[in-house]
C-alpha cells in the first residue's frame, strides 16, 4: 500500500508565516497578480496588512513604523513599478539608517534578462535596486526561503542599518518549500570597542578642560541610551549638541543645545571643545553644513562613537574610532571616567549658546517654531512627522524636542517630498503596536502633500488618528524664497493648492482652518477628542501670528 506524500506549504504559504516568527506584525503594500501568492499565507498568521494609495506610501509607512518601534518595517510590492515607485522610499530610509525589508516579486525565472515584454518587465530589476539598499536577492530556490530571510534580517540587525530587498519570481511562489517554519534567532549585539582603543578614549576624556558631545540619530537606539548619555554629560559637566535625529535625547537638560551644528554660536562652541565625543553622527551636511557655505570648522581632537567600520573612515578623521553601539560603548565608557571636576565656565556654555542662537532667530523663524511649541505644548509626548516644508526647516535649526523619536522629517538627508503622511501613518501603527498612546502629528506643506494626497484615504483606512496639519503657503515658497535669494527669477514654485477643507470632507476626515496661532491650540484639543484623522490647515501669512 502507498503511502501518501508528505504535503509542503509553497513558498507564498511559508514567507508570512516565517516573518511572523521573526516577530513581523504589520505588512505595508498594494497586492497585484504578481504578488498575490505571497498573500497566501498571510490568514495563517495575525500580521496586518495595510494598504497605501501608492506603493512609495507603502515604503513612507514602513519607515515610520521602524523609528517608532526599532523592528525592521516590512513592504510587499509588485514586480516593476511597484517597486520603482517605491524607490524613493528606500533611499530615505538608507540616508537615516532606518531598516526597512522590501519584498517584491519579479517575473518567472525563464524570463530573467530576456526582453521578452512580460508584463512589469525590467531588464534587471534587482540590479535598479542595488544603488539605495544594503543588500538585494534573488530567491531561485524555493528551499533557500528560509536563509534568505534570516540573512535579511541579520543584515537589518547588525553594522549600519538599513533597507534590504528580497524578490521571488512569480513562478518560485507556488514551489514547495521543505525547509524549517522557524526563525534563525541570533543575538546580533553591537559590537564593543577594543580595549587599547577605549583606554585611549578615557585618557582623552578625563584630560579634557573642555569636553564636547554630538549627539546623532544613531544615538536614540536602545532603551537606555538616552539616560546613558545623560549620565556620562553630567559626569564630564559637557555640554550636548543634539542634530535633527537625536533631539529628544537631551529634553529640557541644562546641559542640551537643541540647535543645528550649522550655526554660527554651535559651530564656536565646537571650535573652543578642545574633545568631542561624537555618538552616532555622521557629519552629514544636512545638519553640520545645512546652509552649503563651507563653513564646517576643523574640529579639535574627536573620539567618534558609530556601529559601521566604514563611517568611522569618513572625514571628519577621528582621533579615536570606537566602533560599536552607542548604547554598550557609552555603558564601557562611564565606570572607567573618574568624576569630572565641575567646570561652570565651560558646562553653563550651553545656556550662552541657547541664549545666543536664539538671539540670531530672524521673525519669521521664530513665529515658525512657536508654531512647533504650540503644538508640543497642547499635545504632551507629541509626534510630530514632518516633511519638507519652512516650519519643519526652523524646527532642525532649532527646537526642543520633549521626547526622542517624538521629531523627524524628510528635510534632512534624501530630502524628499511627500514624506510625512505616509510616515505619519506608520509611526502611529508603529507607536500602537509598542502600547504608545502618544498623539501623531503629521506636519506638511501643501506642495507636499499634493505629492501624498491618497494617503489621507489610507489613513482612514488604518483607523489611524493622525493629526494632518498643512501649512499653505500656496506653493513652494522656501524654494520661492531662496531662487530670490539668489536673484533668479522665481518661475515654477506656485502649483495651485487644492480645498484642503473640501479635500478633507471628500476622504470624510474633520476638518478646520487656522488663521491665527491662538485658535491652533484648541483646534489641536479638539483632533486629539478624535479616534480618527483629523486635518488643520494653517494659512501660513501674517495674521497667523497675530
Amino acid at each position: 500500500m502507498s503511502k501518501t506524500a508528505p504535503s509542503h506549504p509553497s513558498v507564498g504559504t511559508a514567507l508570512p508565516i516565517i516573518l511572523e516568527a521573526y516577530g513581523v506584525d504589520t505588512i505595508f503594500g498594494i497586492p497585484g497578480v504578481h504578488t498575490v501568492e505571497l498573500y497566501r499565507g498571510l490568514p495563517e498568521t495575525k500580521i496586518r496588512h495595510i494598504t497605501p494609495r501608492h506603493e512609495q506610501g507603502a515604503g513612507f509607512m514602513a519607515d515610520g513604523y521602524a523609528r517608532m518601534t526599532g523592528k525592521p518595517g516590512v513592504t510587499c510590492l509588485i514586480t516593476g513599478p511597484g517597486l520603482t515607485n517605491c524607490l524613493t522610499a528606500m533611499a530615505q530610509a538608507a540616508a537615516d539608517s532606518i531598516p526597512m525589508l522590501i519584498l517584491s516579486g519579479v517575473n518567472r525565472v525563464n524570463s530573467l534578462g530576456h526582453g521578452h515584454g512580460l508584463l512589469h518587465e525590467l531588464a534587471d530589476q534587482a540590479a535598479v535596486i542595488k544603488s539605495v539598499v544594503r543588500w538585494s536577492h534573488t530567491l531561485l530556490n524555493p528551499n533557500d526561503l528560509g536563509e534568505v530571510i534570516a540573512r535579511a534580517f541579520a543584515i537589518m540587525a547588525s553594522e549600519r542599518p538599513g533597507p534590504v530587498h528580497i524578490e521571488i519570481p512569480t513562478d518560485v511562489m507556488k514551489l514547495d518549500y521543505r525547509g524549517s517554519l522557524k526563525p534563525r534567532v541570533v543575538n546580533f549585539s553591537p559590537a564593543t570597542p577594543a580595549a587599547a582603543e577605549l583606554a585611549e578614549a578615557v585618557r582623552l576624556l578625563t584630560a579634557a578642560k573642555r569636553p564636547l558631545i554630538l549627539a546623532g540619530g544613531g544615538a536614540v537606539w536602545g532603551q537606555q541610551t538616552p539616560d546613558l548619555i545623560r549620565k556620562i554629560a553630567e559626569h564630564l559637566d559637557a555640554p550636548v549638541v543634539t542634530t535633527i535625529n537625536g533631539r529628544g535625547i537631551m529634553a529640557g537638560h541644562r546641559l542640551g543645545i537643541p540647535a543645528s551644528p550649522s550655526l554660527p554660536a554651535v559651530r564656536e562652541l565646537m571650535v573652543a571643545a578642545d574633545v568631542i565625543l561624537a555618538l552616532g553622527t555622521e557629519f552629514g551636511q544636512t545638519d553640520y553644513d545645512f546652509y552649503e557655505d563651507d563653513g564646517m570648522p576643523s574640529l579639535p581632537q574627536v573620539i567618534q562613537v558609530d556601529v559601521s567600520a566604514a563611517q568611522l573612515m569618513r572625514t571628519p578623521a577621528a582621533t579615536v574610532a570606537l566602533l560599536g553601539g552607542v548604547e554598550p560603548t557609552v555603558a564601557q565608557l562611564l565606570p572607567l571616567l573618574t568624576p569630572a571636576v565641575k567646570k561652570p565656565d565651560w558646562s553653563n556654555r550651553a545656556s550662552v549658546v541657547r541664549s545666543e542662537v536664539e538671539a540670531w532667530l530672524s521673525p519669521k523663524l521664530r513665529s515658525e517654531i512657536a508654531v512647533l511649541q504650540t503644538i508640543q505644548r497642547a499635545l504632551p509626548r507629541v509626534i510630530i512627522v514632518g516633511d519638507s516644508t519652512q516650519p519643519v526647516y526652523s524646527g532642525n535649526i532649532y527646537f526642543d524636542v520633549e521626547r526622542v523619536r517624538g521629531w523627524f522629517n524628510a528635510a534632512t538627508g534624501y530630502g524628499t517630498l511627500g514624506y510625512a503622511p505616509g510616515a505619519a501613518i506608520g509611526a502611529a501603527i508603529g507607536a500602537a503596536v509598542m502600547g504608545d498612546r502618544a498623539p501623531v502629528v503629521c506636519l506638511v506643506g501643501d506642495g507636499g502633500l499634493q505629492f501624498s494626497l491618497g494617503e489621507l484615504g489610507s489613513a482612514v483606512d488604518a483607523g489611524t488618528p493622525v493629526i494632518f496639519i498643512v501649512w499653505n503657503s500656496e506653493g513652494f515658497l522656501e524654494i520661492e524664497n531662496f531662487m530670490i535669494a539668489k536673484q533668479i527669477h522665481p518661475e515654477g514654485v506656485r502649483p495651485v493648492p487644492p480645498d484642503f477643507m473640501k479635500l478633507a470632507e471628500a476622504y470624510r476626515i474633520p476638518s478646520e482652518r487656522v488663521l491665527r496661532l491662538a485658535d491652533l491650540t484648541p483646534a489641536l484639543a479638539r483632533a486629539a477628542g478624535r479616534d480618527t484623522p483629523s486635518l488643520i490647515e494653517i494659512v501660513a501669512s501674517e495674521t497667523v501670528f497675530g
